[in-house]
């Protein structure tokens, strides 16, 4: 919740008239940081910025009194998979200080907060039937044609499926090593062969078409943060994002079909939906209340609650004063039992 200053405002937007020139991405430096800023702005935002190697983009508003919300910050999961969430959250608290924004906690909105894990899952086949989700939920299929997959007369072989909705909860599987070459991220083969060197394993090959590489993605918008979980500050986020991520894997699950039952919500767990489970519970225990999230909202609730009675007291108590109510008469004034 907050604006760029006019000094700032006025730097962006000589920039962006460069860029716009220009037709293409142009430097920019204010306070002793770096930027791309980029020849357009979008979604409501007058300037997109994008911190090169940080893999961070921020959008900046035109300061307007009646719209606090001026700035918002994207981080790429490549940032985060190599500097971590507090180094990142540093560099952020760093970079607007330098850019002259001061802000309070509670000036903080948290749009959306993805827990990702990549596993190699070597003959792994995607089917979209093999979620168990609830009836209500929605689910996206995406799939593509390759030379050596056919069957039944038909090609095809699902790289992603995506269940949920945002702002709501999302789940998705897909299949990464093909995202990486696709979208040209090579920095990503770094990345696994590096964890892969701490644990004494081989290194992968990129060049090696028989990997089967997939990602599992859960995304939790802005509607399952605030109003589910009513996290809304880093303190709440860094005490319960575990219990978010766990639910997910709890209310959606990728399972293995049992030939001999039909009820589905009987199926076992898929072993890379059970590793992935694992993995979150295992990186995320200190993220964790264990606690419902309908006890969360009820705590909440009455905190809430006791705020405002402490206000109504408090206003009732200053009305009495002014109206000449005496301390002996306050009682029958504010009508107490």
């Amino acid at each position: 919740m907050a604006n760029v200053s006019p000094a700032l405002f006025a730097a962006l937007e000589a920039a962006r008239d460069e860029a716009e020139d220009k037709r293409t991405d142009v430097p920019f430096s204010y306070g002793g940081t770096d930027f791309d800023i980029l020849p357009h702005g979008g979604n409501g935002y007058r300037f997109i910025l994008r911190m090169g190697a940080a893999d961070a983009h921020w959008f900046i508003k035109k300061p307007n009194a009646k719209d606090p919300w001026g700035i918002r910050i994207s981080v790429g999961s490549t940032m985060l998979a190599t500097q971590g969430l507090s180094v990142v959250r540093d560099h952020l608290d760093k970079t607007l200080a330098r850019l002259g924004i001061l802000y309070e906690p509670h000036q903080i909105s948290i749009a959306r907060a993805d827990f990702c894990v990549d596993i190699l899952a070597p003959g792994f086949e995607l089917s979209p039937e093999r979620f168990v989700i609830h009836s209500h939920t929605n689910r996206a299929d995406y799939h593509a044609e390759p030379e050596d997959k056919r069957s039944n007369g038909k090609s095809g072989l699902y790289t992603s499926v995506t269940v949920g909705k945002s702002p709501g909860r999302q789940v998705i599987i897909y299949d990464k090593r093909r995202e990486v070459i696709e979208r040209k991220k090579p920095i990503w083969w770094d990345i696994w062969n590096a964890n892969r060197m701490r644990q004494d394993m081989p290194q992968l090959d990129p060049e090696d078409r028989s990997l089967d590489l997939y990602r599992i993605e859960v995304r939790a918008g802005k509607d399952l943060l605030k109003d589910r979980w009513q996290i809304r500050t880093w303190e709440q986020f860094d005490a319960q994002f575990g219990d978010v991520v766990a639910e997910a894997f709890d209310k959606i699950r990728y399972c293995e079909p049992d030939p001999a039952d039909s009820n589905r919500a009987r199926w076992p767990l898929h072993p890379i939906w059970a590793l992935a489970a694992s993995i979150c519970e295992e990186n995320l225990l200190g993220m964790r209340t264990y606690l419902d999230p309908e006890h969360v909202k009820y705590v909440h609730r009455e905190e809430h609650m006791r705020l405002i009675l402490a206000q109504i007291i408090g206003n009732s108590i200053t009305l009495a004063a002014l109206d000449g109510i005496q301390e002996d008469g306050l009682e029958d004034y504010l009508g107490f039992t």
